[in-house]
């Protein structure tokens, strides 16, 4: 009689497991959608990346993890950020520094990698709008009033690259960090004086921490 009730037990034990499993990998695969924040580092770069020049930003947005398998998900953004640096310049008219204040709606859509339940790698392209552009300005001459002259129009509207990070994952909460690359020149070129010039003729460059919180 004891054997019967051990065997029962033992499947209906096998069965429990079983489901709790199944369930736990489902609850994996569903999607997340949640909030993320966090600090930049930006800098422009022309050949070299350099972080002489670079300004502290911040950023904050949307994200959707859309899981393939247990192993691979695609996670889509969409946030505000700030990107941007000091240049110093030398030539004909005046010498100075100009320090950039850009701000960017970016959607990234990257492939995550976990690498196992609380690590993940993640990468893919991004592309950004500028919403609005500010620069200040210290010259040794008042040749070119920068901050009256260069406005939004003088950028161009649309920033492109690629972005790479890595990222804790506790529960619903994720500390990450990534490097984002850019690939177009952010000024657009223009004349002054009957001199043709992009300035600044350089590319983004933004370094971000950031904390994410998934809402379901």
């Amino acid at each position: 009689m004891k054997k019967p009730i051990q065997l029962i037990a033992i499947l209906l034990s096998l069965i429990l497991s079983s489901v709790a499993r199944a369930q736990e990998t489902a609850d994996r695969l569903l999607p997340r959608i949640g909030i993320k924040g966090g600090l930049n580092y930006s800098n422009f770069f022309i050949n070299d990346i350099d972080d002489k020049n670079s300004l502290l930003g911040f950023n904050a947005g949307l994200f959707a993890k859309c899981p393939i398998t247990r192993f691979i998900a695609i996670q889509p953004e969409l946030y505000y950020t700030t990107k941007g640096s000091e240049v110093t310049y030398n030539n004909v008219f005046a010498a100075g520094a100009a320090r950039f204040r850009l701000s960017y709606l970016e959607v990234p859509v990257l492939l995550v990698i976990n690498l196992n339940e609380n690590f993940n790698i993640h990468g893919g392209p991004y592309v950004s709008y500028l919403l609005d552009g500010q620069v200040s300005n210290q010259s040794s001459a008042d040749v070119f009033d920068f901050e009256r002259n260069i406005d939004a129009d003088d950028y161009n509207r649309m920033d492109a690259g690629v972005a790479l990070g890595a990222a804790l994952d506790i529960r619903k909460i994720s500390i990450g960090a990534r490097y984002n690359y850019g690939m177009t020149t952010v000024g657009r070129q223009s004349t002054f004086a009957g001199t043709t010039y992009t300035f600044p003729d350089a590319k983004n460059s933004v370094f971000n921490i950031y904390l994410a919180l998934s809402l379901n």
